[in-house]
């Protein structure tokens, strides 16, 4: 199969492209970066270079392909220009127009558990409206990749460990988390790209179910702190902490309410409805090596 990889050699779109690579499937990966061309192609890839932003560039690329990945790039939550809502959306927007007029077959969209939600859900709020607006197009299947919580999201938490000793959050503690592995979300991406479907299609990816406390005892026997804690702290502390850091405030609301939702139930409710019969393979432990290297380097 020709596949359209986007998300460059990010951490879900490398271990995707090498692993199709590796089955035989001619990959195409579209990056922004034209430095990035020698490290796609030392994969065994070929490059695609433009924007994600690009209609006219994106329709071009999909209309060769069997099969197309689609996620939205990250954007720099600390920039106090930024209209995440706007960035976000231009991209579904976008990605909806090139797949339409490329005449592509098969997508899969990388959006979110608690995309389920119209409101309450905070940045995840977005990924709600694009899975709508790609659900209007037509002659197309499409799967709606829902992960959970990234288990490198935790790295953000290795100042306060550093500085405070704890792990603070509006979230976790005694409520269970479920984490995943990017490596496991590549794998279920290759199996959806290609395996044949009609119509749509929803798949949760999760690796393992820990409560806070169990998060941080992990990660604290990595570090050489087993007393590690998991603290909960209200909406408000976690608000004025990420905007003293420099986040934008508008954002920085957005996540809280976004996690806030996982503590209480209401991000994760369709999820353990539709939990994925078999968990990832990569669990806390094994990354915990991982958190441990970058730990010991800051």
């Amino acid at each position: 199969m020709k596949i359209i990889i986007t998300g460059s050699l990010g951490n879900i779109s490398k271990p995707l492209a090498t692993g199709l690579v590796q089955k035989g499937h001619e990959v195409i990966v579209i990056s922004s970066s034209v430095e990035k061309q020698t490290e796609i192609e030392a994969i065994g890839a070929k490059a695609a270079i433009g924007s994600v932003e690009d209609a006219a560039f994106l329709t071009a690329t999909f209309t060769v392909a069997d099969a197309v990945y689609c996620m939205i790039p990250r954007a720099n939550y600390f920039d106090q220009n930024l209209d995440l809502d706007a960035f976000t959306g231009k991209i579904g927007d976008t990605y909806a127009e090139a797949i339409k007029n490329s005449g592509v077959k098969r997508v899969v969209f990388l959006s979110s558990i608690g995309a389920h939600l119209e409101q309450n859900s905070g940045i995840i709020q977005r990924y709600n409206e694009i899975e709508a607006v790609l659900n209007k197009l037509e002659n197309v299947a499409i799967t709606f990749m829902r992960p959970t919580s990234f288990f490198y999201n935790l790295l953000a938490y290795i100042p306060m460990i550093k500085n405070q000793g704890i792990i603070a959050a509006n979230y976790g503690a005694e409520k269970m988390i479920p984490w995943v592995s990017p490596n496991d979300i590549a794998e279920a991406i290759a199996d959806e790209l290609t395996t044949p479907l009609d119509g749509r299609k929803i798949r949760y990816v999760a690796s393992e179910e820990l409560t806070g406390h169990e998060t941080a005892h992990i990660l604290g026997e990595a570090i050489g702190k087993p007393d590690l804690k998991w603290v909960l702290i209200s909406d408000e502390e976690v608000l004025n902490g990420l905007v003293n850091v420099g986040m934008q405030p508008k954002i920085a609301a957005g996540l809280v309410e976004m996690y806030a939702g996982l503590y209480n139930g209401l991000l994760g409710e369709d999820y353990i409805k539709n939990k994925p019969a078999v968990m990832g393979k990569v669990k806390l432990a094994e990354y915990a090596k991982e958190f441990a290297a970058i730990y010991n380097q800051k």
